[in-house]
């Protein structure tokens, strides 16, 4: 990674850029995949989604984050952030960028009552440097096909996770 690599508000990138990067990274089939339902009809939250941007002023990555919940068996809500997608164009991947947004996103978290933050990702590697981990989301379900091992949480306070649960989009 460059040291003239700086990140900016993902708003303040033109959103046809953000898909075209999105594209590159993951494919134009990325729409069918069991993270894109868990967002269907969302916004992605502005304070904790950012763009990275190479010294050449080229865009070369994007994390975007989401509001979303998980309804208990007893049919209540409870809040989560969904990290992700974490996107770097892939002539740029193994640069650090990745790092740099996840940890910007996850630092914009507010301190005083940080919500839990879900993933679906690489276990090994989200744990090394985030501490997200498959412990806790066990007896949770998705609107699609997923690999359990790759449903990652995250929280300050693991005890407020419930135990089991169907993940969605928050509810509007």
């Amino acid at each position: 990674m460059s040291d003239a690599a700086t990140l900016i508000p993902l708003d303040n990138v033109d959103p046809a850029l953000v898909e075209a990067l999105l594209d590159r990274a993951f494919g134009p089939e990325r729409h069918t995949r069991t993270a894109y339902k868990l967002r269907e009809g969302l916004d992605w939250l502005p304070a904790l989604s950012f763009a990275a941007i190479d010294g050449d002023e080229r865009l070369v990555g994007t994390i975007q984050c989401w509001p979303v919940a998980l309804t208990d068996p007893a049919g209540r809500t409870h809040p989560l952030i969904m990290v992700g997608p974490v996107a770097v164009l892939p002539e740029a991947q193994g640069g650090g960028y990745g790092q740099m947004l996840m940890s910007a996103s996850l630092s914009a978290l507010d301190p005083r009552a940080p919500l839990p933050q879900v993933m679906i990702g690489d276990p090994e590697y989200y744990d090394r440097f985030w501490q997200f981990s498959a412990e806790h989301t066990g007896g949770w379900t998705l609107p699609g096909p997923w690999e359990p091992h790759r449903l990652l949480a995250r929280a300050a306070n693991p005890a407020v996770l419930p135990c089991e649960g169907m993940l969605g989009p928050w509810p509007r």
